[in-house]
């Protein structure tokens, strides 16, 4: 009864719309896909202001059949250069020494990249884990999503023709298959793990010589916390929910503020998502993922934010003196087993590889360039990556989807263990607020590193997180909580969580500030550290949601000035003493790093007259933040850090120091080799182009501090910042007001297509630019009302 209901209801709204909106010369253009074909798959999608679709089916696959088209509408070069990534066929198509966009993995080179994929693929690993019963593996309509994906994606190939000049007529665009899918899925899954050691994953072979020697410990301490602390400044998020105590109205209120890249395949994508009586959710989903990953539906809303859990670890591998591809295990040999990988390359000779894996996971030489971890005839590393193992990310994602409040969205975490490497802040139309750095992580306890710790581990866990253990003993192994998923993790009950705050917040740091007045303590060390300093960012917006929650009377225009105040902490903190500073210079000179002297009286003023934001028409923001990006951080502050005010320190500009004066040298120096005026508006130079115009970005880079955060690329010879790599993404604010439609904004800040061809390839960065904002349509009402409707029906 309930499957023919929902039939009827898709019927009645397909024609509901196809009648009563669709224009008469759009109708006749989109004729031939008005009638799905007998037996396939099919979806009605209704197409709003900035080419939003909303997606209407009668079933999952019917589902991931509209997602999948229309996601390739939008993103069919992105899309397709992905599934040549997880096929491992980027050397046969684009050469072997060429470099991937790093949306999938870490991989400097196609051909490193192709043998991890290609290693996965012919391991059958995709398949054991789509094989595996819910919860340890995707249920049901998970895969259902997934084919439906893939075979909408190929409906969409088969029946258009691709006007993206970045894959037109390319042989490399071809049909997927659900393997491809599930394929990319996991490839985000293992991001953080395994994905982040592909280049030493795929280099690892056992020595020809002999070689002993181990890495240095506080070298590569410091280079392991350096590369995961670069996983947040590249690619973090904001995001905050206020409960009822705090809002107009008693209800919740959810702002998130992702920062994810501009380009490839890691951007998100906006849609709505509807099977009548069964699911009904908005937001945006990562490119080729047919699930919503951040957004909202009538009754909660939810965001992510990168978090410091450590996903991955390390196991010191004791090898046999006489076989270095043997290892021991309490005294007994084990012997490494061989992956062999064969890879096209293009205009070459195919290129064989073996790579070793044991029982805790592939022998690794390094962790990136800066971690080497070298295989000597004495030892070896093997990585562990439990989200390797993890295809449950779109069971999560459904179960927020169609969650009441946040504790529904809690059980989702609790009942699928889905997330690999983010945290969740979520808000519900009954006042409820929540944080939770519900993720997989390898089950290292506090107790389990002091015991079985290698020296480099000693070292390594405390400083950065990373567990190297002894892989030479039984009983170092993970052991499993009784309530986790999959053996090897902690399970739901040892994931810091923070309920009903009247704020809780995330930018990137660890658990312990979600609310600077209830701290949370008490987790391992693996999850992220407590009582250290926190990052500007993270300073400046507890100072700003802090005193939002203080205020009171919140509601979603509030969340919306919060977005674009554009507020920079770092000029708030030192801008005024570095205008005094700078005053009272002799002879308003200073002297720059090649010992000239350089008349910086000019910037005096400017910074002194700048009103410390980071909006596009603020004078004064670039030339701070040039000087900002050369002050040595050993040398800036008199006030050290406290953990008793772990907000308000460190402060106080140490303006003393030559490394100032020679930084605001350098500074003027610099900006005016390039032509560029010091009290230039921001937004002359901080700018994207598309289709030869210039769009000025408001907001500031991670080390400033900025909410609005922007990660742009400097190029003084075409004008100063010209491009954004990373930065606010997919943002939404959202709250209700006691009627079935929540009260929602959003904003892709890209746009919702990487062709330039499209008429939606850079409309919301315009808007973006503007600091304006989209009205989400998520009622029937508000759909069918909409001047910009487009109704198409998709089939297979």
């Amino acid at each position: 009864m309930r499957t023919r209901l929902r039939r009827a209801v898709v019927t009645a709204v397909a024609l509901l719309t196809a009648a009563t909106a669709l224009p008469a010369a759009a109708a006749q253009g989109q004729g031939r896909q008005q009638h799905p074909s007998h037996g396939g798959l099919s979806a009605t999608i209704r197409y709003t202001e900035y080419g939003i679709p909303h997606i209407v089916a009668k079933d999952y696959a019917d589902l991931g059949f509209g997602t999948g088209w229309a996601q390739a509408a939008d993103q069919v070069c992105t899309l397709a250069d992905g599934f040549v990534t997880v096929r491992g066929e980027r050397s046969r198509f684009f050469g072997p020494d060429a470099a991937p966009d790093f949306s999938l993995s870490s991989a400097t080179k196609n051909l490193s990249s192709d043998l991890y994929f290609k290693g996965v693929r012919e391991s059958g690993t995709v398949e054991k884990l789509l094989a595996e019963p819910a919860p340890t593996g995707p249920s049901r309509r998970a895969k259902d999503l997934m084919r439906g994906f893939a075979t909408g994606y190929n409906a969409w190939l088969r029946q258009n023709r691709i006007t993206d000049p970045a894959c037109k007529g390319a042989a490399w665009v071809r049909p997927v298959t659900e393997l491809d899918v599930a394929a990319r899925g996991l490839a985000f899954a293992v991001l953080g793990g395994q994905g982040r050691g592909v280049d030493g994953i795929t280099a690892a072979q056992p020595p020809t010589t002999t070689a002993t020697g181990a890495p240095n410990a506080r070298d590569t301490a410091r280079a392991a916390r350096e590369l995961l602390a670069a996983d947040s400044a590249d690619m973090g998020s904001n995001a905050v929910a206020f409960s009822g105590a705090t809002t107009a109205n008693g209800r919740g209120l959810l702002l998130g503020n992702p920062h994810y890249p501009w380009q490839g395949g890691r951007r998100f994508w906006q849609s709505q998502q509807t099977i009548p009586g069964e699911l009904n959710v908005s937001g945006g989903s990562l490119l080729g993922t047919a699930t919503v990953s951040i957004g909202h539906n009538s009754r909660v809303a939810w965001s992510h934010t990168v978090a410091t859990g450590v996903p991955l670890n390390l196991h010191q591998l004791t090898l046999d003196p006489a076989d270095p591809t043997t290892y021991l295990v309490d005294g007994r040999p084990e012997r490494m087993t061989k992956r062999t990988v064969t890879v096209e390359t293009k205009d070459g000779a195919p290129v064989t590889r073996t790579q070793w894996w044991t029982r805790y996971g592939p022998v690794v030489t390094s962790l990136g360039a800066s971690v080497p971890l070298p295989w000597t005839t004495t030892t070896a590393y093997a990585l562990n990556d439990p989200n390797a193992a993890n295809l449950r990310a779109s069971d999560t994602a459904l179960g927020f989807s169609k969650a009441r409040g946040t504790a529904d969205v809690l059980k989702s975490l609790q009942r699928t263990q889905g997330l690999p490497w983010v945290n969740t802040i979520a808000a519900d139309a009954a006042g409820h607020s929540l944080f939770t750095q519900s993720q997989v992580l390898p089950r290292i306890t506090d107790e389990l590193a002091q015991r079985c710790s290698t020296p480099l581990g000693k070292v390594t866990y405390p400083s950065a997180g990373l567990a190297v253990l002894d892989g030479s003993r039984g009983d170092c192994a993970l052991g499993s909580d009784p309530d986790a998923v999959q053996p090897g993790i902690f399970g739901p009950a040892r994931m810091p969580t923070l309920t009903d705050a009247p704020y809780a917040e995330n930018s990137n740091d660890s658990a312990w500030l979600a609310n600077a007045e209830r701290p949370l303590t008490g987790y391992e060390r693996i999850f992220g550290t407590i009582g250290t300093q926190r990052s500007m960012r993270t300073r400046g917006a507890i100072e700003d949601v802090a005193a939002m929650a203080r205020r009171g009377d919140l509601t979603v225009k509030d969340l919306q000035g919060q977005q674009f105040a554009n507020r920079v902490p770092a000029g708030d903190l030192i801008a005024a003493d570095a205008a005094k500073a700078c005053a009272a210079l002799p002879g308003g000179t200073a002297t720059g790093s090649d010992g000239k002297a350089v008349d910086v009286s000019e910037a005096c003023g400017v910074l002194a007259a700048w009103d410390r934001t980071a909006d596009t028409d603020s004078r004064g923001a670039l030339l701070f933040d040039r000087l900002w990006r050369r002050l040595p951080a050993a040398q800036l502050w008199k006030v050290p850090f406290s953990a008793a005010d772990p907000v308000g320190t460190p402060n106080t500009l140490n303006a003393g120091t030559a490394a100032f004066t020679t930084a605001l040298a350098d500074t003027v120096t610099e900006l005016r080799t390039a032509d560029i005026p010091l009290n230039s508006p921001l937004g002359d130079h901080q700018f994207v182009v598309r289709n030869g115009k210039r769009i000025p970005v408001p907001g500031g880079t991670e080390s400033l501090g900025v909410w609005n955060k922007v990660e742009p690329v400097w190029d003084a010879a075409a004008g100063g910042y010209t491009e954004v790599s990373t930065g606010s993404s997919y943002i939404q604010a959202v709250g209700w007001d006691g009627s079935r439609c929540p009260v929602a904004r959003t904003l892709l800040t890209y746009s919702q297509s990487s062709n330039p061809n499209s008429p939606h390839y850079s409309d919301q960065t315009r808007l973006f630019s503007q600091e304006r904002w989209v009205t989400s349509r998520f009622c029937e009402k508000d759909i069918l009302s909409s001047p910009s409707l487009r109704v198409v029906r998709v089939h297979s």
